[in-house]
């Protein structure tokens, strides 16, 4: 019981100052002002599908195991909106219009022992890439996953994607030995 308690202990220790760790990211990423001040990061709703179906056109049509599907992104998007508990969308808005999303769901991960949570469908409009929007969009992605007490972050990216590769590695992504099979 004693060794239970101990290894207790220590994970919610590290999850505090992990935690504590990615707000001062956060906060600091919060500061710095991106060229468009009047950017809004913020949960999104079932108002934004059409914009947010816009952006999965994007990001679906330069990845290589993914087509754009409107009917089904829509479906996508509203079964993630309906789960506020497990499921998060957030969306940088500017003057109105939604130019940015990121998407997070919470799993159950025996190799952490506790939440994991995937980040997905991180997109930004061409116009406004290149501004931090991004950035911001995975703050706010982490900022929530810890809120829902999530132990570790995982990202799914496409392989041959080298500038969103580049842009993970320099907001601390890291490979892994993993890899993603499907059926």
């Amino acid at each position: 019981a004693d060794l239970i308690n101990q290894l207790c202990f220590a994970q919610r220790l590290w999850r505090e100052r992990k935690r504590a760790s990615m707000q001062k990211d956060y906060d600091k990423v919060k500061r710095s002002p991106s060229t468009f001040s009047d950017i809004k990061i913020r949960r999104a709703n079932m108002t934004d599908i059409p914009q947010l179906v816009g952006l999965l056109d994007i990001l679906f049509s330069i990845e290589e195991d993914f087509s754009p599907n409107p009917f089904a992104q829509r479906i996508g998007l509203e079964l993630l909106l309906k789960d506020e508990k497990e499921r998060y969308v957030a969306v940088a808005e500017h003057h109105g219009k939604v130019v940015g999303m990121v998407t997070v769901q919470l799993r159950i991960s025996t190799a952490s022992g506790g939440y994991a949570a995937r980040v997905e469908d991180v997109v930004v409009s061409p116009g406004y890439r290149r501004q931090r929007l991004g950035t911001l969009l995975l703050h706010d992605a982490t900022r929530w996953a810890y809120s829902k007490k999530a132990v570790r972050l995982e990202l799914l990216v496409d392989k041959d994607n080298i500038p969103a590769l580049s842009f993970y590695g320099k907001n601390g992504w890291q490979g892994t030995n993993l890899i993603l099979l499907q059926k």
